[in-house]
């Protein structure tokens, strides 16, 4: 749902007391007009309709105004990449190209959420709820990126699977960031976001020796005779919104 048809609802509510809601609209208005950095906390309040000092009365300062708008784009964003690999269904491959479709499809979508999440400087290691809504979410690409390397033959050299996952996240942030905002409104590009990010994944993983069809070695990854994989690995320790792990 875009923050457009939530802002028209919140001014709504607004008037019935949802003050909460009315700022974070606002927030989020500010963000896609002017970037995560480009608005004051008296901005928010001007836009909502209500005082410079109404804002205290629910959030400490902006960079608590932006982390609740950050944790909700994480929270939106774990369904919808969630939604996207249904536990790798049909198999490893077909399922991660759609996450890929689906984490582009969210940036072009939610711009201002985006923004919000990779773009704020928020320090987040300080915030547990938004430290833990991200990496719910990473924890999908995450999976992902296990499932892809149970696919390698034995004996192929390969990096950690958590390595794998946040070089694949750094593509498709990329990917995302240059279609979204950056030259592709300036030049025009060759091919779609989704071509792009699907031909460097596919270089990446050929390149580390992967086989990229559909069925490892021409097998079905449900038919027992060989395994799909360990299941999505627990989450490490704190390690920031999809950063280097510690």
């Amino acid at each position: 749902m875009s923050w457009r048809k939530e802002q028209r609802r919140a001014e709504r509510g607004y008037h019935h007391g949802n003050l909460k809601e009315a700022l974070l609209q606002a927030a989020l208005g500010l963000i896609a007009e002017k970037g995560a950095a480009g608005f004051t906390f008296a901005d928010a309040a001007r836009m909502a309709g209500v005082s410079p000092a109404a804002p205290y009365r629910h959030f400490r300062d902006r960079d608590e105004l932006l982390s609740s708008i950050a944790q909700r784009g994480f929270e939106q964003f774990e369904a919808v990449l969630t939604q996207a690999w249904d536990d790798g269904r049909p198999d490893t491959v077909t399922a991660f190209e759609r996450v890929g479709k689906a984490y582009l499809a969210f940036a072009r979508a939610e711009p201002a959420f985006y923004s919000a999440m990779f773009e704020s400087g928020l320090p987040v290691d300080l915030n547990p709820t938004l430290l833990a809504a991200s990496e719910r979410a990473f924890g999908i690409i995450r999976a992902a990126a296990e499932r892809l390397a149970a696919l390698s033959p034995p004996g192929t050299p390969r990096p950690p699977a958590m390595m794998m996952a946040l070089h694949i996240w750094s593509m498709a942030h990329g990917v995302a960031s240059l279609f979204a905002r950056g030259d592709a409104a300036r030049r025009k590009l060759p091919m779609s976001a989704e071509d792009l990010l699907e031909a460097e994944v596919l270089i990446y993983l050929r390149g580390l020796g992967f086989p990229t069809d559909r069925r490892p070695s021409g097998q079905d990854e449900k038919t027992g005779q060989k395994p799909a994989g360990p299941p999505p690995v627990p989450p490490s320790g704190p390690s920031g919104p999809w950063g280097t792990p510690k």
